[in-house]
């Protein structure tokens, strides 16, 4: 008996066994949200280590959990199809906003098919396409972006307007192009961390830990409007990554916006309202952890968040 106990708790001590240490995400100072997706199935995933639970619900049906994640020794399957949310209303914490918020958002992911899966997680809804200036955009984690220079890249992006960005004499893009941009690729196929920080001036993109620094070719990466060359700071570009914004993130206000916008922005993981749909550009692959912020990380603390995930081990 006693030998079929041993086997029995070894086994079962082997198949939890993580990679990463969540512990380091847990006690990273002004963190609002941390899931780490171990719950089965048809489970709400809830929020540990913060006080709002924040919990998530499935859409388009029950999101399979798949052996093999940094936090939990599981991870959330996604097939381009389902998502996650929270409804506007029970947002809580996740409402960033404001003039001077800051965020940051961690995720440790295995992307597959970049060309269509192209969103991370956040509060992002763009209403119905081009020159739509409904939306309710606020804060969000997107890939693959190539309008503005981000073709299969990592391209975090803040809106203060919720609609299209606007220059500076008040004249409008037909999208939001407030967006970092990373040099490299998102990694396709394989578990890496994702990231972004905004300090209510510069947005700073991530990829396995790392600024992956990037300088504006105007050109090149299509921002030789003056906006992006002439509007940043004492009159110089924008810069990529970091990019320049500035102007706070987009809050929605009932009495100033009910006639004007679409409903405000509900928090989704891997997928946002997109050209009138919510799948159109949702992600494929798996999520094995997501932590949000109330304040901009630095450095030297995106390389610790991503060295607990341990992805290297992950991807044996």
């Amino acid at each position: 008996m006693r030998t079929i106990l041993s086997s029995f708790f070894a086994a079962s001590f082997s198949f939890a066994a993580l990679a990463g240490d969540a512990a380091v995400i847990e006690k990273t100072p002004s963190l609002v949200a941390f899931w780490t997706f171990g719950e089965d199935e048809g489970q709400k995933r809830a929020s540990q280590g913060t006080p709002e639970k924040h919990p998530l619900s499935e859409v388009n049906g029950p999101i399979k959990r798949t052996a093999g994640g940094p936090f939990s020794g599981y991870s959330a399957d996604l097939n381009g199809h389902q998502y996650f949310e929270i409804k506007h209303a029970e947002t809580g914490d996740l409402n960033i906003s404001g003039k001077d918020a800051q965020v940051t958002l961690f995720a440790v992911v295995r992307i597959v098919d970049l060309k269509k899966s192209r969103t991370i997680a956040g509060m992002w809804s763009e209403g119905k396409g081009a020159n739509d200036d409904t939306g309710t955009r606020q804060y969000a984690l997107l890939m693959n972006m190539p309008t503005y220079g981000g073709p299969r890249n990592l391209v975090p992006h803040i809106s203060s307007e919720g609609g299209v960005t606007m220059r500076a004499d008040g004249s409008k893009f037909p999208w939001c192009a407030d967006y970092a941009a990373t040099r490299l690729e998102v990694p396709e196929e394989k578990w890496c961390t994702l990231a972004f920080t905004y300090d209510s001036k510069y947005i700073r993109a991530y990829i396995n830990g790392v600024l992956d620094s990037r300088q504006l070719d105007a050109v090149k990466d299509k921002r030789n409007d003056p906006y992006f060359t002439k509007e940043g700071p004492d009159g110089k570009d924008r810069g990529m990554n970091p990019y320049y914004h500035g102007r706070g993130i987009f809050k929605y206000d009932p009495a100033l916006h009910a006639k004007t916008k679409i409903a405000p922005s509900d928090f989704t993981v891997g997928a946002r309202m997109a050209v009138g749909s919510m799948t159109g550009e949702a992600t494929i692959g798996r999520f094995g952890g997501l932590a949000v912020f109330n304040r901009a990380l630095s450095d030297a603390e995106m390389m610790k968040l991503h060295q607990a995930a341990d992805v290297g081990s992950l991807n044996k």
